[in-house]
């Protein structure tokens, strides 16, 4: 095989495995994906063809709720201490039970309340012991790929070809810190990559809980090993109420339920090759280049369940849905027993960050939802009285099954009707009117795998060349990327300035500061993009035609790439508030926020997990414009980003 489409094919079946698909040469985004798997539609054929469930059976045991504690009651009076603890817990019946890490002995973490506007203060007790409850390896790349089956050894114990377990992670000790995603706080309640904390000490946080209601999600963040520490079971919901989303009436009590996906693999024993339920962080690797695919598994788990059921009545119910999967991607479709899409029965009432103006319909061809994405559906089951439905992953690689609804038997009166307005303090974003002409700038590049020769895809701040004596003299330069803006023709040079996380800080921001952050995609795998502190919405997609004019073995662009034409249209639920973007091969997308409300360094990166342990993770910071009069910093001039 041809090793550029060997590449291709091979990032294709790790990242994509469930939304992309590899035509000609080229990984395609969602809308075209979408387009590429017919469905159902009455005539009673099932969406998928049956894929292997390695002897679990589907949909035997129920979903587990994690418990609720709520910040502001009597009990806590807005202070919590949540314990990161080791425990043993069954992942499916028919497994034995698996390692985890957890917060407060649950996995995924409890579900904390707040209220909007109510400080809640946090000690996260790290109180872990051991070593982290995986075993990591790679193994080679192949066609079906090795990340979807469990186990990694031959019969009699020894490793395959090309195998190998990844050196030191058996030997990494707890070190942990806590990032509440997509929450405003200060940069010292972030949780600072760098600032992990040991078994025996606390990491103190003070979340503000100064914004709209929304359901955030708390995990590790700890340098380097954010992928171990989440697969080990580092996970939580955090949902923020206020006075707008209490007069919608919304379904609430036991008709509003979390529904956290992730997906893992498991080990098996060599001489059996039975589940063990030990976790396995299996990735394929290119033997040629190193090149490495992000972690995925052949097991979906909803709150820690494999293949759940939930019974439930003939009444409109609320799902706060959650991404937490190391890498994959999920196209949900709610489907019957016959394999028919039913999607008119839901409905798209929020995004990462808030409710959205109005209830949004899914997409033609299903809702994409990425790593760290979340979605806020409301579900009507009255329709279905005495069925079975299922949530289901359209176009996976592995089994597409995610879960399964029992509607019961008996029909019920329900008087709730989704409300046709929802957040009557929403104003969408528009460039010179609800965002200022006087606004900053930050230019970001994600490129492919093997740039320069080294490996992983990676993430480059860029700033723009202005003075004629300073423009290159001849093309391709490692690091010199030309374009053509959209909006104006003109060519435009930038120049990398940074690459991995401990290179110089070059993004500063006045607090109160409005800035467009441009995140160019210059081939490859998709990128989920986030930015912490502040909320942001898309308000530009472009899509380029043609990446040839980027020169990977230089890692550069031999001639200025053409001028990006429009791409997908922004769907009506992707108007919404949110921190986390996809970026999909050969887009440029500008997504625009208000850095107001806090100030500190704060972290943004690819939320495909190994990405961001691998590199794809920068800092930038927020100063008070008083004090950014007397920063100064390393090539620049001045303060506010690139302007």
């Amino acid at each position: 095989m041809d090793d550029s489409v060997e590449r291709r094919a091979f990032l294709a079946s790790a990242v994509l495995g469930s939304v992309g698909v590899v035509a000609g040469a080229k990984l395609i985004p969602p809308s075209a994906a979408r387009a590429a798997a017919p469905m159902a539609t009455g005539s009673g054929q099932p969406l998928h063809p049956p894929a292997p469930n390695f002897g679990l059976t589907k949909f035997l045991d129920p979903l587990r709720i994690p418990p609720t504690i709520r910040s502001h009651s009597r009990r806590n009076r807005d202070e919590l201490t949540i314990a990161m603890t080791n425990v043993r817990r069954r992942l499916h019946s028919q497994l034995p039970e698996t390692a985890l890490w957890t917060y407060e002995g649950q996995f995924p973490g409890p579900t904390i309340e707040v209220r909007s506007g109510r400080r809640l203060r946090v000690a996260w007790t790290n109180e872990l012991r051991g070593t982290v409850p995986l075993v990591a390896v790679r193994a080679p790349f192949a066609q079906p790929t090795p990340a979807n089956l469990p186990g990694y050894r031959n019969p009699d114990g020894s490793l395959p070809a090309g195998v190998e377990l990844i050196d030191g992670v058996a030997d990494l000790p707890p070190w942990n810190v806590v990032h509440l995603h997509g929450a405003l706080m200060n940069g010292g309640s972030d949780g600072w990559a760098h600032n992990g904390v040991s078994p025996g000490f606390a990491q103190l946080t003070e979340y503000p809980n100064r914004q709209p209601a929304a359901a955030l999600w708390y995990h590790d963040h700890a340098m380097a090993v954010t992928r171990f520490n989440v697969h080990a079971g580092l996970v939580g919901m955090y949902l923020i109420r206020d006075e707008e989303e209490k007069h919608l009436r919304l379904p609430g009590g036991d008709h509003e339920i979390p529904l956290i996906i992730t997906d893992r693999n498991v080990d098996t024993e060599p001489a059996t090759g039975a589940l063990s339920g030990r976790l396995l962080f299996k990735f394929q690797y290119l033997p040629a280049t190193g090149t490495s695919a992000p972690v995925t598994g052949p097991f979906t788990l909803v709150n820690g369940v494999i293949w759940p059921h939930l019974d439930v009545d003939g009444h409109w119910y609320r799902f706060r849905v959650l991404n937490a999967a190391n890498g994959r991607f999920f196209r949900l479709d709610l489907v019957d027993e016959a394999g028919t899409v039913h999607n008119d029965a839901v409905r798209i009432i929020g995004t990462d960050v808030g409710l959205l103006p109005a209830p949004a319909a899914v997409p033609a061809g299903g809702l994409t939802i990425t790593p760290a994405e979340r979605v806020d559906l409301l579900i009507d089951f009255s329709r279905f009285t005495g069925q079975r439905l299922r949530l289901v992953n359209t176009g996976a690689s592995i089994e597409p099954d995610i879960m399964e609804f029992r509607v019961e038997g008996r029909r019920r009166d329900d008087s709730f009707t989704p409300p046709a307005r929802l957040s009557t303090s929403y104003v969408r974003l528009e460039h010179g009117v609800t965002v200022p002409e006087d606004h900053d700038e930050v230019f970001v590049a994600t490129t492919v795998p093997g740039v320069a020769g080294r490996p992983h895809p990676e993430m480059w701040e860029l700033k723009e060349i202005t003075e004629p004596a300073d423009l290159p003299t001849h093309l391709p330069q490692e690091g010199v990327i030309q374009l053509t803006d959209p909006v104006t023709g003109r060519v435009r040079t930038f120049r990398k300035v940074a690459r991995v996380f401990d290179d110089t800080t070059t993004i500063f921001i006045d607090r109160g500061r409005w800035a467009v952050w441009n995140l160019i995609q210059l081939g490859g795998p998709p990128h989920p993009m986030h930015i912490h502190m502040t909320r942001f919405q898309l308000v530009d997609r472009w899509k380029f035609s043609n990446l040839t004019a980027f020169d990977v073995a230089v890692g550069g662009t031999t001639r200025p790439l053409p001028a990006p034409s429009g791409g997908p249209p922004i769907e009506e639920h992707e108007r919404g508030w949110k921190d986390t973007f996809s970026l999909w091969s050969g887009e440029w997308i500008r997504v625009a926020g208000q850095f107001e409300g806090a100030t500190g360094q704060f972290m943004y990166h690819c939320h495909i997990l190994d990405h961001e342990d691998e590199g794809m993770m920068r800092p930038f910071v927020v100063h008070p414009p008083e004090v950014a009069r007397f920063h100064t910093h390393s090539g620049s001039s001045g303060h506010g980003g690139h302007s």
